[in-house]
Parts: C-alpha cells; structure tokens; sequence
C-alpha cells in the first residue's frame, strides 16, 4: 500500500527528516516513534502531501502522491494536529458535515457520523461547541473528524495527545477496528502502549538519524 524510497527532507542545510526507505501493506499498523524533532510528524506530511521531499519517492496504491488530486484525498486521510474547527457549529455539525461531504447518501453519513461521535464517548457532548470542550475531549473531536470520511490510509501524529489511560484505550481499540476493516494506519506516537499494542512494526527515527 505505502512504499517510502530514500525520502529525505532538508531545509536551509538542516536535516529535518533522515533518509527513510519503508514498505507498509495494506491492513497493516505502522508506529513511528523517536524524540522530539527527529522527523516523525514530517515524515506524516509527505505521505498526506502536505510536505514535499527534498529527495526520494513515495508511492501509496501504485500512485503518486497527490493532494490536489480527488482519488487520492480519497484514499488518504491525516490528521496532523487539530482539523480547523467552525465556533457556530456543534460537535455533531462538525462531524456530520465531514461524512456528507464524502458520502452520497445522507442516511448512511448520519450512521457514520452517530458511530464515530460513540466510539470515541463524545455522544453527550454533541451540542456542544469546540470552545466548550476540554483539551481531552478537543483531541478526541479531532480524531472523530478524520474518521468521519471512507480512507484506506490513515495518517495520525500523536493520537493519543492529551488523552487519559483511559481514552488512549478507546483510540487503540477504534483504530485496531480500522484496520481490522482493512485500512492501513500510520501513526506517530510517543505512547508505548499504543505502539506494543497497535503496531505490526515500529520506526525508530532517532535509529535513523
């Protein structure tokens, strides 16, 4: 699903990103994990596109990467920090807006939004507005956004940010039920238990630096 050939990101003579060559499978979980400043969350932009390599390529499904390009916002989807957030609209606005947006049929995006706004406990603070929302529940409003769409790459940077033992659980077993359902997940992660419990395969970028 994801080849990395020799990527390496530098910027005004300073190495932001080593040089990477991985492979990930479709239905696979990768961790990437290392200190600070080592890479991790420049490694996520160039495979969502947002960041372009100063050498080497990426491939995701035989294709380029390519964000202007539908197929590809379609196969892919990121979050590297929080989504932007509207202050008039709700939780639920927010996340039923994101599943019309990709869904053509508004019963089936109501469902999709209504099992994401559960799985990750947010029910009860559907009404809400993002400025209502704790720093926790803020996190969790940013994950229900990125899941609230079809993918079959799921890039994330620190998931489990700002979460309790607790909620970091419930992202484990939300994103394991993604990839269970086939999705390829990607995530950089400072937490060890969402990497020994998540994870086929770990990148240590500090190794690679």
């Amino acid at each position: 699903m994801i080849e990395v050939d020799g990527v390496t990101v530098t910027a005004g003579g300073t190495t932001l990103l080593p040089a990477v060559t991985l492979t990930v499978p479709r239905g696979a979980v990768l961790a990437i994990r290392g200190r600070n400043g080592s890479g991790k969350s420049t490694l996520l932009g160039v495979l969502a596109g947002s960041r372009t390599p100063t050498r080497g390529t990426v491939r995701i499904d035989g294709a380029d990467v390519s964000p202007r390009d539908r197929g590809f916002r379609r196969r892919v989807a990121a979050m590297i920090g929080l989504p932007p957030m509207a202050p008039d609209l709700t939780v639920s606005d927010h996340v039923l807006l994101v599943a019309t947006t990709w869904l053509d049929d508004p019963r089936e995006a109501a469902e999709l939004a209504r099992t994401v706004i559960a799985e990750l406990h947010l029910t009860g603070l559907g009404q809400r507005f993002p400025h209502e929302l704790s720093s926790g529940q803020t996190q969790l409003f940013g994950l229900a956004l990125v899941l609230a769409r079809p993918f079959d790459v799921l890039l994330l940077d620190e998931p489990e940010q700002r979460l309790d033992p607790e909620h970091v659980e419930s992202v484990i077993q939300v994103l394991r039920a993604r990839r269970d359902a086939g999705a390829t997940v990607i995530a950089a992660t400072h937490s060890p238990a969402l990497a020994d419990r998540l994870a086929d395969r770990t990148l240590w970028l500090d190794a690679a630096a």
